[in-house]
């Protein structure tokens, strides 16, 4: 039987519903109150949103439905003036994550905040953890652990709440020895990074057994999550994998999977998510695609009122399998900047790419560029596998790419040829980057 999500107990909790029952009702009535608190707040404390929402103010948010009329907060609106969204004295800031740009130019973007925000994260780890491990269970964190206030230390500071232990680590450079601390210390659980994961559990050849290992959960985390990576770490394990989504600007906290693995629980007493389209911004009807936007509800140092992610998904309208009230996110897989545009038509998403690809036995990761070849597109790849896989490897990927219906359409056309494929067999994993297809082209097409 599946279990309720715990994210519900909390949530009533939260926002003391009547009688401790969580309504959609409570829920919203809940939301719409803190909206109120939140937008005062900024247009009192910010003075990026003291400008931007000038035309605005708390009373005028009647229902949830009018924060369609509110603008968009970008993330280069963060770049630009990181400064400007501040609500508290900068020395009421805990912590600060600096992400460095993209590109070879342009301003980091700055996320700040308090104690108190910190420690929202930390409740919303505590209080959802049960769902995903019992007391007594042992993590080793796959994430950097050094600096105070980031993922792994929230999260750690939740387990120790609740019982559960957890061995820093940080990232896996190699596998063996991560292996060897996993049995040395009894590990029954992970929480780390898709493809430094899935490294581990690829690092044994099929039958082998060097290493005895026992993991029964996985907590998946920072880069979005391939079903088919997700299938190999259970051929391995036969563990549980749970899908947390997350971004810097959330909290470092947004939803989690629960036991029916059927969409994430979203994180709705502190932040309000919507579906809109990105072309026109327009609410979408739940069950239909488009950009995921949030506002913070419950944020003091640096709150934000209706953010871009540039993440691609849509809310789930049947009801889960848990009896949750909340709404669920389907799994993120596909990012707005995150498609090639080919010469013959449609695009090619890097979600494509990952579900044929990491279905190929003894594959780790993977890189891929597309560049013109006359008036042709060329797809090249860099493939990273294990040593012990076969040579006939390549061919194997070769024939995966045929399962991605835009290239066998576009091969079929003759406007796109598959390069080459280059295999790495080292036993050095890559450094985890975001991943993206890079496109190399005399003239990039207009996106």
């Amino acid at each position: 039987m599946i279990r309720l999500t715990p994210m519900d107990q909390w949530i009533a909790e939260k926002i003391e519903a009547p009688d401790g029952k969580l309504t959609r009702e409570h829920l919203e009535a809940y939301q719409l109150e803190k909206l109120r608190d939140t937008m005062a707040l900024v247009r009192a404390k910010s003075r990026f949103y003291r400008e931007k929402l000038a035309d605005f103010s708390a009373e005028s948010l009647q229902s949830l439905e009018d924060l369609q009329k509110l603008p968009f907060t970008t993330p280069d609106d963060i770049k630009n003036d990181s400064l400007g969204f501040l609500c508290t004295s900068q020395d009421d800031i805990h912590r600060i994550v600096t992400q460095e740009s993209s590109g070879t130019t342009g301003a980091p973007k700055r996320i700040f905040f308090t104690v108190e925000d910190q420690e929202l994260t930390t409740e919303f780890f505590q209080r959802d953890l049960p769902g995903v491990s019992e007391s007594g269970d042992h993590y080793l964190i796959l994430l950097p652990s050094e600096r105070p206030g980031s993922v792994a230390g929230l999260f750690m500071e939740s387990a120790r709440r609740n019982g559960v232990r957890t061995l820093a680590h940080g990232l896996i450079r190699d596998p063996r020895e991560t292996l060897a601390v996993m049995e040395r210390e009894g590990i029954d659980s992970l929480l780390g990074i898709p493809v430094q994961v899935l490294a581990l559990a690829t690092f044994e050849a099929p039958g082998e057994r060097q290493f005895h290992t026992n993991i029964k959960n996985i907590i998946l985390n920072t880069d979005y999550l391939p079903k088919a990576l997700v299938r190999r770490l259970q051929d391995k394990w036969n563990c549980r994998v749970f899908n947390h989504y997350a971004m810097t600007e959330m909290g470092m906290a947004g939803g989690v999977e629960c036991e029916a693995f059927d969409g994430l629980h979203l994180r709705e007493a502190d932040l309000l998510f919507e579906i809109v389209d990105p072309l026109t911004g327009m609410p979408m009807p739940d069950g239909e695609e488009g950009e995921v936007v949030f506002t913070t509800l419950t944020r003091n140092g640096m709150p934000l009122i209706r953010y871009r992610t540039g993440d691609i998904s849509r809310f789930i309208p049947e009801p889960c399998p848990c009896g949750t009230v909340l709404k669920r996110l389907q799994p993120i897989q596909k990012r707005l900047n995150g498609a090639v545009k080919l010469t013959g038509g449609g695009s090619l998403h890097m979600a494509m790419l990952d579900e044929a690809l990491f279905a190929v036995e003894g594959l780790i990761n993977f890189q891929a560029q597309v560049r013109a070849e006359g008036d042709k597109d060329r797809l090249d790849l860099k493939v990273h596998v294990a040593p012990w896989a076969e040579d006939q490897v390549e061919e194997a990927v070769r024939q995966a790419l045929h399962g991605v219906p835009e290239l066998e359409l576009g091969a079929k056309r003759g406007d796109l040829t598959l390069g080459y494929v280059e295999v790495d067999r080292s036993s050095k994993l890559w450094p985890p980057v975001k991943r993206v297809i890079r496109e190399l082209r005399d003239e990039v097409r207009s996106r």
